[in-house]
């Protein structure tokens, strides 16, 4: 601990003195951490012999719309398949366009390129990493049939102006809401705003399933046909068929679905979690509050920012690495200095990452679409700058003031 450090949050220790030869403390970027209980969970389903889309993951399910504020909830296998269900079911095929924010996790983009359609990118709000709003209208086309917004690191894209729009043209929204468990904007949480809304349930999420994903629709019509899509098109899933008068006679399928289904086991462990989530995301915002109050003073570390009428969940920590403003000419000057500055920090314990990518300059959607990243400077700003700290759930008060100490004494 370095002598006259004051610990943002936490209370005041004793210098200890380390030998030099002591390996630094190790924090990593993010960790999983369950509880006895939650673990003991997934014997549930096991003893029982029911594996797969059973009643556990209707608690799932019925637990997420309880939490959301959704209509419906759709458990699935990722937020992947939750995007590709959503603009499936609502009719999104060939030669349709849908816009995606030029910085975002490529998976956002991918759904799209798998049903035919093509992807038109919109440059990113460099101040809260979300889709710039502003620029928005000048990618719709005759051809355009959806917008992705994507609620990127648990802050909430603005949904009253992409909303207006997508009313205005007449546009489907798929809310990308991979990072979004916890995000709320003017009260409501994110997922509940558009046609449909995707969550992930991966490792580095707030609520995870190892793998898995849920969909939220306010429309009852497009449950329905997510949850045939889903399982093969069929009109009755087992549980339903296993409940019913007649369990041994076979659904009808009147869709040519797929097979996207969660299983008990991970719903399991959802749901379990379910029961302590207002407890995860407040302890999320506790620790990026930390964050906020030890790097307030630093001009080179722009931390997230959370516009009044917002709720950030946290599902990271992203900050703007800026020792000179972003330009063209700065950028690959500020991404050298950067990567030696992470370097410092691995050395130091500290694990971090970039935020996410910048898809256009990814090598698929550059060749397909000859794109270069100056096509859109904010989000290869955000691409070659940003820097993420660890924030995640059990991170102990002694690990974020690792991270505290070895970010002050590396100045950019």
């Amino acid at each position: 601990m370095l002598p006259g450090v004051l610990l943002w949050g936490c209370p005041r220790k004793e210098v200890e003195i380390v030998n030099a030869n002591t390996p630094p403390m190790q924090v990593p970027i993010a960790r999983t951490q369950l509880s006895e209980d939650e673990i003991q969970c997934v014997l549930a389903p096991l003893r029982s012999g029911w594996l797969v889309q059973g009643p556990k993951v209707r608690e799932f399910e019925e637990k997420w719309s309880a939490f959301t504020g959704a209509q419906h909830s759709i458990a699935v296998t990722s937020c992947t398949t939750a995007l590709h269900l959503s603009l499936a079911a609502l009719g999104f095929g060939p030669g349709d366009e849908a816009i995606v924010p030029a910085f975002t996790w490529i998976a956002t983009a991918n759904v799209v390129e798998h049903l035919g359609g093509k992807v038109v990118f919109c440059d990113i709000d460099l101040d809260t990493f979300n889709l710039d709003v502003a620029q928005l209208e000048s990618k719709i086309t005759s051809r355009t049939k959806a917008i992705l917004p994507v609620h990127l690191f648990g802050l909430a894209a603005d949904m009253a102006a992409i909303n207006y729009l997508a009313k205005k043209h007449h546009l489907w929204i798929v809310e990308d809401a991979a990072c979004g468990f916890g995000a709320r904007y003017k009260g409501q949480h994110v997922g509940t705003f558009g046609d449909a809304g995707c969550f992930s349930f991966h490792p580095r999420k707030s609520i995870t399933t190892g793998e898995g994903g849920m969909i939220t629709t306010q429309s009852s019509e497009l449950a329905e046909k997510l949850r045939r899509l889903r399982d093969h098109g069929a009109a009755m899933s087992d549980l339903q068929r296993h409940l019913g008068a007649r369990p041994y006679l076979l659904a009808d399928h009147p869709d040519a679905g797929y097979n996207q289904r969660m299983t008990d086991i991970q719903a399991a462990l959802g749901s379990a979690q379910m029961e302590r989530a207002a407890e995860i995301v407040t302890e999320r915002q506790r620790l990026a509050a930390v964050y906020d109050r030890a790097f307030a003073g630093l001009s080179w570390l722009r931390t997230p920012v959370c516009p009044e009428g917002y709720e950030h969940g946290y599902q990271s920590y992203p900050c703007l690495f800026q020792p000179e403003a972003a330009t063209p000419e700065s950028i690959p000057r500020i991404n050298e200095a950067r990567n030696k500055w992470m370097d410092d920090l691995l050395q130091a314990g500290v694990s971090t990452r970039p935020a996410t990518h910048a898809v256009h300059m990814l090598t698929y959607y550059r060749e397909k679409y000859s794109l270069k990243p100056v096509d859109f400077p904010n989000a290869w700003a955000a691409n070659d700058c940003s820097i993420s700290l660890p924030l995640f759930h059990g991170m102990t008060a002694a690990e974020q003031e690792h991270v505290i100490e070895q970010v002050l004494v590396r100045k950019a």
